[in-house]
């Protein structure tokens, strides 16, 4: 099987990172955590299951991601978040690989759960995301926010990752307003102006595609569920962006 380097970042992530260490060594022949200076024992648990561990502050999603790579022995990277594990049938499809063409990046297919409900509605299956890829020809792109690997060509495996998404609806909430604060800064890093119509206009526009588009009315209250705090995530991070320009003109 061909050598794979394992990355994931972390901030106070003590709770998630010992098994999701655990889940890369299924696979990988090294480890890499990147750790934006956690306050916990998140980098205690890291060492300990034998990871290299980098310390570095939060550059954004993307830069964040793609920071560990030059310190890969291989060339093969598989990217995972503190709070996802790979599925038996995605452990079996990444050792069945022949990884003999550096431009090829595989793709999964995302369990999403609340608590211990997989929660399948209004496109939160099958969320396929690539994680595993080539460095020499593949990459992350350097958005700041909901960052991606950039791929000459992408290949569905078919397998699947869990992803603990939330504890329960209350951390829902709370990690909506921890996203919307990350992504409300990223926009303004990007010149994006405010709005006093683009809150209310772009949580419409969520409700829309998540109710209509994505079959979220037929889908019961986990499409409710979905298209009502997909709309509260566009809400805030645009009202956040406002507010942003707001404190600035006042200082």
């Amino acid at each position: 099987m061909t050598s794979i380097t394992g990355i994931v970042i972390t901030l106070n992530e003590e709770k998630r990172i010992g098994d999701c260490i655990d889940s890369l060594r299924s696979v990988c022949d090294e480890v890499i955590v990147v750790d934006s200076r956690s306050q916990d024992g998140t980098v205690a648990i890291a060492e300990s299951k034998g990871a290299t561990v980098l310390l570095q502050d939060y550059l954004g999603d993307g830069p964040q991601k793609a920071f560990g790579v030059p310190h890969a022995s291989n060339d093969w990277i598989l990217a995972l978040d503190a709070d996802e594990r790979l599925d038996e049938d995605a452990i079996d499809a990444i050792r069945r690989l022949s990884l003999n063409d550096p431009s090829v990046a595989y793709s999964f297919r995302r369990r999403n759960f609340c608590g211990k409900h997989w929660i399948k509605a209004a496109g939160f299956y099958p969320d396929e995301v690539v994680r595993l890829y080539n460095r020499i020809h593949s990459g992350y792109l350097s958005k700041k926010a909901h960052s991606s690997v950039k791929s000459p060509k992408t290949e569905d495996t078919g397998a699947h990752i869990r992803h603990f998404t939330y504890d329960s609806l209350s951390h829902w909430i709370k990690r909506i307003d921890q996203l919307s604060t990350r992504d409300a800064w990223a926009m303004k890093e990007k010149g994006i102006p405010p709005s006093g119509l683009r809150p209310a206009m772009h949580a419409l526009s969520a409700v829309i595609r998540k109710l209509v588009l994505k079959g979220g009315l037929l889908q019961g209250s986990d499409g409710l569920t979905v298209a009502m705090t997909t709309a509260f995530h566009a809400y805030m991070k645009y009202a956040k962006l406002n507010e942003l320009y707001e404190n600035e003109e006042a200082k």
